[in-house]
């Protein structure tokens, strides 16, 4: 029997909020780190979900999607974003090169959370009890969504994570004009989005990402994929 909408929305509820919790609260901890404390006064850097949710990227936008999709018969797809946690560059002590590891510590969260869902799949291979499917699901979605995240958010373009990292990285005159970019880097994603390009260059590295996750912790990739796709579709 097939999942449905509620279901789905509640296997997905837990990996989403520490997802996003984690994710954001990674760039608060590393920016304090470096001598930012914008975020920590903020309170930002927090385990809290309420402090990272945004009203209509949280909420709204991926709540339209979702029942829209289900509506039109289509399969389960989910976009959204959190509130950006606060970051002062300025403040870091070296701006430049401290910028890399702020902008690195939310997609290495997502990494470590990726891996933390694997074990969360694997230890429901090794139940054999009532726990087992929701576990399994619950890793899959888990894994799914980490990586998804990760990938998305090393895409390089400002402001996303990828393209903080890519001005961090470039030298001065480059990294200026790129980061120019940023007041119209989520207009250039939408319509990469929706124009299916982001999607042909994010899911071979989406792949790669969730394949590598589950094998390191012994699950063959195509188990995996039969539990995902059971849950996707």
């Amino acid at each position: 029997m097939d999942l449905n909408v509620m279901q789905k929305l509640i296997v997905f509820a837990l990996p989403v909020i520490f997802a996003i919790t984690l994710h954001e609260a990674a760039h608060g901890y590393a920016a304090k780190y470096f001598g930012d404390l914008t975020a920590y006064q903020a309170g930002r850097i927090s385990l809290n979900p309420l402090r990272h949710i945004d009203l209509v990227g949280t909420l709204l936008v991926p709540g339209i999607i979702l029942l829209t999709s289900s509506l039109l018969g289509g399969g389960f797809i989910l976009f959204g974003w959190a509130k950006p946690v606060p970051v002062n560059f300025g403040r870091l002590r070296r701006p430049k090169q401290d910028m890399f590891w702020v902008a690195a510590a939310g997609p290495l969260a997502n990494l470590a959370m990726a891996l933390f869902w694997g074990i969360v799949m694997r230890a429901g291979l090794a139940l054999h009890n009532t726990f087992s499917e929701p576990m399994l699901l619950m890793g899959a979605a888990g894994v799914f969504i980490n990586a998804v995240l990760m990938v998305l958010n090393l895409f390089p373009l400002p402001p996303l994570d990828g393209g903080r990292i890519a001005v961090s990285v470039l030298p001065n005159p480059y990294a200026y004009r790129f980061a120019r970019i940023e007041p119209y880097g989520m207009i250039i994603l939408l319509v990469l989005l929706f124009t299916g390009i982001l999607g042909s260059v994010m899911w071979p590295l989406v792949e790669f990402t969730m394949s590598s996750a589950v094998a390191l912790v012994g699950i063959k990739f195509e188990q995996f994929l039969t539990i995902l796709m059971y849950l996707l579709k």
